[in-house]
């Protein structure tokens, strides 16, 4: 049995793709740099602010009474300016920071501080705009200005009211400039329909012809992405859980603020609020998160709660999202959430992971088996997006698809490329328990085999039994002569609040989450191990373990690991 070709023609045309993007990238930057663009941004004048959009994500006050102090904790480190002191005339502790920084994510906490808050916040902005209110390609770009754009809006009629007449009318000139810039840019088409939602808040923040013209623009993007970006299951095209909530939020502010005036956004929108919603609703798993798969983090519970509090439908989630490729389990104790799809193509694998039917476990409401995370705004590398950065099966130390770098990467984005694009899964309900029988195609091209994982969450016994094992495309008899074999793992990363302890025998391990509940996976693989691992909140890491089962397929007949979970006894 030979292992399939792979086709050479897809990375040629990728890379001419980066070559041609990155161009188009560097006449961007030039454009945006030149006088006549900067004139441009202008036009209209802005008149001043009409509507007042309301972000309902939740604010943290305590971070708010810190920045009152000159104390900024962005993106997991910290800097001390004092009470008056600027943020903006140092230098940043790392670009992590920096982002955070520029993108004005304190904001929010800020000016939900009273009137001295929001004083504070006018200091802080007019000093931004003092050293940073010309375009430059760091504070200008679209990794800080999207969500600059939003929290000013939000904020814009709170900093008015404690501002004098001159710099009332310079806010809404920034806030102008600023999101008609946004409005230009090409780049990352990823983010085209999230930039539109933000220029549509900002539209509805300014008054007079220069908010209309912001207004009209963003329409024009939502109606017709918003039904290529959102499922008729909710799920966003990016295959993030945490993306869609995000996406939500931001269509919740744009739509209040459309009704502030007087004005309705397209059918396409409220439709896609609605099913936000319902997928919001089905990866929230019982700890009050998100399922954290394909680029995005679990969230905070009291997020997931403020994104839904609109939401009055009830009953339990569904079992499933068709277009969107999760399976959930629910029963036993357990909870089981599987990513049964093959990652986003095209512009939405920017984000993606390589990471086929990587899976997420919780009893209760103690969540032990997960990944790392990792997301767009996490201070990690790319390489966590590879397969061994989840709870899934890798084979011989290579990963099932691989995110692009270099130049190609910087001309269309870090785009996943290589990984599985034929993913089956079959459901199987019964009395006694389900069945999920799974089997992808990531490792076909360079070993030609596919990978199988099989699932079983027996109702009865309170357990749940696995099965990962590797089988050659083309069945057939073994092959004569010397027998070659590949060394196959599967990973179990455990939640930072989790733990992992091996038993005496070598082979079964004994996980406990927060209730101090024990639960036995026990194996039959040649080799189990407890690792270290990383995991991701907030952009921040935590650490975190991993139980590393090892196993040797050959290749011409296959193998396999079985494992199961059940309840530890006292």
């Amino acid at each position: 049995m030979k292992p399939p070709r792979r086709d050479i023609a897809g990375p040629v045309l990728t890379t001419v793709r980066g070559w041609a993007g990155a161009a188009r990238r560097q006449g961007e930057q030039e454009w945006f740099g030149n006088p006549l663009h900067q004139l441009m941004l202008n036009r209209p004048a802005a008149e001043g602010f009409a509507a007042n959009p309301r972000d309902r994500r939740p604010v943290n006050n305590a971070e708010g009474r810190r920045l009152l102090q000159g104390i900024f904790d962005l993106a997991g480190t910290r800097m001390s300016v004092g009470a008056n002191g600027d943020p903006f005339d140092k230098a940043s502790p790392d670009r992590a920071f920096a982002i955070a920084l520029h993108r004005m994510a304190w904001l929010p906490d800020l000016v939900a501080q009273d009137d001295a808050g929001a004083q504070a916040a006018l200091r802080l902005v007019t000093d931004w705009r003092r050293i940073f209110g010309r375009w430059n390609g760091f504070s200008w770009g679209h990794d800080c200005l999207e969500r600059r754009v939003f929290n000013l809006s939000c904020a814009a009629r709170r900093l008015a009211a404690v501002a004098s007449d001159a710099e009332r009318s310079a806010l809404a000139t920034d806030l102008a400039r600023q999101a008609r810039h946004l409005a230009d840019i090409s780049i990352h088409p990823e983010r085209a329909l999230q930039r539109a939602v933000v220029v549509g808040v900002a539209g509805c923040a300014l008054a007079g012809e220069a908010g209309e013209q912001l207004i009209d623009r963003a329409m024009k993007v939502l109606a017709a992405d918003l039904p290529v970006a959102v499922a008729p299951d909710g799920m966003h095209a990016s295959r993030s859980p945490q993306a869609g909530l995000e996406l939500l939020f931001d269509l919740l502010t744009l739509d209040e603020a459309l009704h502030q005036r007087g004005q309705a956004g397209p059918d396409e929108m409220s439709r896609a609020i609605d099913r936000l919603s319902a997928a919001t609703r089905f990866f929230a798993l019982p700890d009050g998160r998100l399922a954290s798969f394909q680029g995005g983090e679990a969230a905070p519970a009291a997020r997931i709660a403020a994104a839904l509090a609109h939401d009055e439908e009830a009953g339990p989630p569904p079992l499933k999202a068709p277009h969107g490729g999760y399976y959930r389990l629910d029963g036993a104790g357990l909870t089981l959430m599987i990513d049964g799809a093959a990652p986003a193509g095209g512009p939405w694998s920017a984000t993606a992971c390589a990471q086929t039917l990587a899976l997420e476990i919780l009893a209760g409401a103690d969540r032990l088996v997960t990944g790392c995370a990792w997301s767009p705004d996490a201070a990690a590398p790319q390489a966590l997006r590879l397969t061994d950065g989840a709870s899934t099966a890798s084979l011989s130390d290579a990963s099932a698809g691989e995110p692009l770098g270099g130049l190609t990467a910087w001309g269309i984005g870090p785009r996943l490329e290589g990984a599985a694009r034929q993913v089956d899964v079959r459901r199987h309900d019964a009395d006694a328990g389900v069945w999920l029988e799974c089997s992808h195609d990531g490792w076909a091209a360079d070993f030609g085999l596919i990978h199988d994982r099989r699932l079983y969450l027996d109702l009865a016994a309170g357990e749940l039994r696995g099965e990962d094992a590797f089988r050659p495309v083309v069945e057939g008899p073994p092959e004569d002569g010397p027998r070659r074999y590949l060394p196959f793992t599967v990973r179990f990363h455990l939640h930072p609040d989790a733990r992992a302890s091996l038993a005496r025998d070598g082979k079964s391990v004994l996980l406990k989450g927060p209730t101090d509940q024990g639960w036995w996976l026990r194996n039959d693989a040649i080799e189990v191990s407890v690792e270290p691992s990383a995991h991701f909140e907030n952009g921040r890491p935590r650490r975190s373990s991993q139980v590393v089962l090892k196993g040797q397929v050959r290749v011409d007949t296959g193998g396999r690991i079985r494992w199961k979970m059940s309840r530890a006894e006292g």
